[in-house]
């Protein structure tokens, strides 16, 4: 047998966890999510949308909403720029961690949105500039883990 998800419209509800921290990036990333959402027929009421102050916070909620039973799948958004400490490091491996936990302890797609970059220009490129929005790349994994979830049980 094989398996794999697919781009129908999937059923339940999802959640986005998106960082207050760098928000120019990071609503133009909820933009894309949000957009893709509504182009795969997930609904704008199905959509729960939680804000948290930066990346490093991101898996505690994503774990949370994940463990819930409420939610299909779980987006998460940030956007970490590296500066002149190692602080970067920390928190882009710590955050990168901390989503792939969550997903694997609650058993529900928990979608990796964070951008790690070096420079402010390369992260608005890849919130829709000239990349791509990779918010938009991420509902569009949602939506495809979803429907291999339900393909799977």
């Amino acid at each position: 047998m094989h398996y794999e998800g697919d781009f129908s419209s999937p059923s339940g509800r999802f959640a986005v966890v998106a960082a207050r921290f760098n928000a120019l990036v990071v609503d133009q990333l909820l933009t894309g999510v949000l957009d893709a959402f509504n182009r795969y027929g997930v609904a704008a009421e199905r959509i729960d949308v939680v804000r948290v102050p930066g990346a490093f916070e991101i898996p505690v909620v994503a774990q949370h909403l994940g463990k819930g039973g409420r939610y299909a799948a779980v987006v998460c958004l940030g956007c970490i720029i590296r500066g002149d400490t190692d602080h970067y490091d920390h928190v882009a491996g710590s955050a990168t961690s901390g989503i792939l936990n969550a997903g694997l302890n609650s058993g529900v797609p928990v979608i990796f949105g964070v951008l790690t970059c070096d420079t402010l220009e390369q992260a608005l490129h890849r919130a829709g500039a000239k990349a791509g929005n990779k918010g938009f790349e991420a509902a569009v994994t949602a939506v495809e883990m979803v429907n291999l979830m339900a393909k799977l049980k």
